[in-house]
């Protein structure tokens, strides 16, 4: 197993910060009681999880009430599209778009099998949306839209104040999924237009199976774990304690570091992703590259295919991602780059950086003195090199097999 690799692969998950196992390790030991038992020895960690609880709220500029504790970004997703619609039977449509993490996109096709209306919006080459699309979609039948803050393949960030602002216009509860956002722009909810927002913890630095679920006040919820009095009667489950005080201590890290570490990981991505564009002919950059992620490049590397070039870095010990981890299994294109209306020369061998705040210079300038001859062995292997047409032939009869 490689400890030392070279890590750009943060969009999928990131290392846990030393700090916050260090917080989180004695409610795996020592305190070990039930936050909602009635003795002292389980107040104690009742007390514990409030002073999380408190911490999460002051990253997303929230008030502590509006946190509900999830097991992930997925239950996020689910539990705020459910409970908008549980909140508003009479309303059928939904809004979102081509672009949704599958979270997302997969329940908003079921929910077509069960009477429901869905409205994909669909995003330009750049991967930024349509508002007057989105207007058009909207009717007084619309229960609920919703809509990503920041793509995790493209780093391409959506103008969602702008879009809640349309969405109030016609009374629908506006979700977003900022499982991206949340660490990597600065978020206040107490301005903002979002009535549900969702987050997961592994994503900031935190453990994995620990999310969560903002919920503006005065916002109808309708919880769809049903059980005991838990997070205030909206999720039921006895609270995963050290999880919860572990995403605490994550939350506080990010706010802390949320703008230094937003102008160094600026900075080595495009170090990267200038240096890769000037080295490397052929090769574009995917998605909006001035409203995005500061640390997400997606680079599309004509005539080759993508999972070849990310084998071809793991024998250097580096990893990256051709996409979401969530589709990783799919020999499928990803549908974010096909709903871009991205070339199929450049489609197949798109590779997504993402860094975080443990990115070095070192590591950057490793993997720009590796790519080249990556990309330039490959290219050589593939008797279509600079040949559109001959490629297009050659994936048409891939896909047809």
């Amino acid at each position: 197993m490689q400890n030392n690799c070279i890590y750009l692969d943060n969009n999928a998950t990131t290392k846990v910060d030393p700090e916050v196992i260090e917080v989180m390790l004695p409610y795996l030991t020592d305190y070990y009681g039930n936050p909602s038992s009635m003795h002292t020895f389980g107040g104690q960690v009742g007390k514990a999880v409030r002073t999380a609880r408190e911490q999460l709220a002051a990253l997303l500029g929230a008030d502590e009430s509006e946190i509900v504790y999830t097991s992930c970004g997925t239950e996020g997703d689910n539990a705020a599209i459910r409970a908008a619609l549980l909140a508003q039977p009479e309303k059928r449509h939904i809004v979102t778009t081509q672009v949704e993490h599958p979270a997302v996109l997969n329940v908003c096709k079921q929910l077509e099998t069960q009477g429901y209306t869905v409205t994909y919006l669909s995003v330009n080459h750049q991967g930024q949306l349509d508002l007057d699309e989105l207007e058009a979609s909207l009717t007084g039948n619309t229960a609920l839209v919703t809509i990503m803050y920041a793509n995790n393949e493209t780093g391409t960030v959506f103008p969602i104040e702008q879009i809640g602002l349309r969405v109030k216009e016609y009374g629908a509860i506006f979700h977003v999924d900022a499982v991206q956002a949340v660490g990597k722009i600065p978020l206040n909810m107490k301005t903002s237009t979002v009535d549900m927002l969702t987050l997961s913890g592994h994503k900031l630095h935190g453990p994995k199976g620990i999310g969560a679920l903002y919920i503006r006040r005065g916002v109808r919820f309708r919880p769809f774990m049903i059980g005991g009095h838990q997070e205030r009667g909206r999720r039921a489950g006895t609270e995963n304690v050290p999880a919860i005080i572990a995403l605490g201590k994550a939350a506080q890290l990010e706010l802390l570091h949320l703008e230094e570490a937003t102008k160094r990981e600026r900075r080595l991505r495009d170090r990267l992703e200038q240096t890769l564009l000037a080295k490397i002919p052929d090769c574009v950059v995917n998605g909006d590259i001035t409203q995005r992620l500061p640390n997400t490049t997606n680079i599309g590397f004509k005539y080759i295919e993508g999972e070849a070039i990310l084998l071809s870095l793991n024998k250097y010990g580096i990893c990256a991602s051709s996409g979401s981890a969530c589709t990783s299994g799919s020999l499928e294109p990803s549908h974010v780059l096909r709903a871009m209306g991205l070339p199929y020369t450049t489609l197949h061998g798109s590779i997504r950086f993402s860094l975080c705040r443990y990115t070095t210079v070192a590591e950057i300038d490793q993997v720009i003195e590796v790519m080249p001859s990556i990309v330039e062995r490959l290219r050589a292997l593939s008797p279509f090199k600079n040949d559109d047409a001959g490629w297009l032939q050659e994936q048409s009869l891939v896909t047809s097999h």
